[in-house]
């Protein structure tokens, strides 16, 4: 029900060959993803219970970090998802480049909880992995 934030594999930052120069959680003056702070506890009972403070609530028009690389692009990552931000990847501020080389692994950008109502719902609305390739190979074609 957790779900981790990764770069896409058809991202530019994985495709294009490009250096990551910075990632900033700081996403405005007053807003910081790094000032997230999740204090709590789970209880195990038949379902996993969330007693979470702290926690930054996101919609998915959210702003997670803003990725810039040495061509002066500047990517702007989206949570994508409504949900409580349970934990943000410090170890790719020292490391960016686990990025590209682990996107899907320690390359990770954050670790979101969605509402456990709104997380059924979530999860059918996701593409498999055959959908997901036949998107690109479509936006492909079309940008050819």
């Amino acid at each position: 029900r957790i779900c981790v934030i990764t770069l896409a594999e058809a991202h530019p930052l994985l495709q294009s060959g490009k250096t990551i120069k910075n990632i900033n959680y700081q996403i405005s003056a007053n807003c910081s993803r790094l000032q997230n702070k999740v204090s709590g506890k789970s209880k195990r009972t038949c379902l996993f219970v969330f007693q979470m403070q702290g926690a930054q609530f996101l919609t998915e028009l959210a702003p997670l970090c803003r990725i810039s690389s040495s061509d002066g692009e500047e990517y702007t990552i989206y949570s994508c998802i409504r949900g409580r931000l349970i934990e943000v990847n410090e170890n790719i501020l020292s490391n960016p480049a686990l990025l590209q080389e682990k996107p899907s692994t320690e390359g990770y950008i954050a670790v979101v909880l969605p509402k456990f109502e709104e997380s059924k719902s979530i999860t059918q609305g996701l593409l498999t992995q055959k959908e997901y390739e036949e998107v690109l190979m479509k936006r492909r074609s079309s940008a050819s």
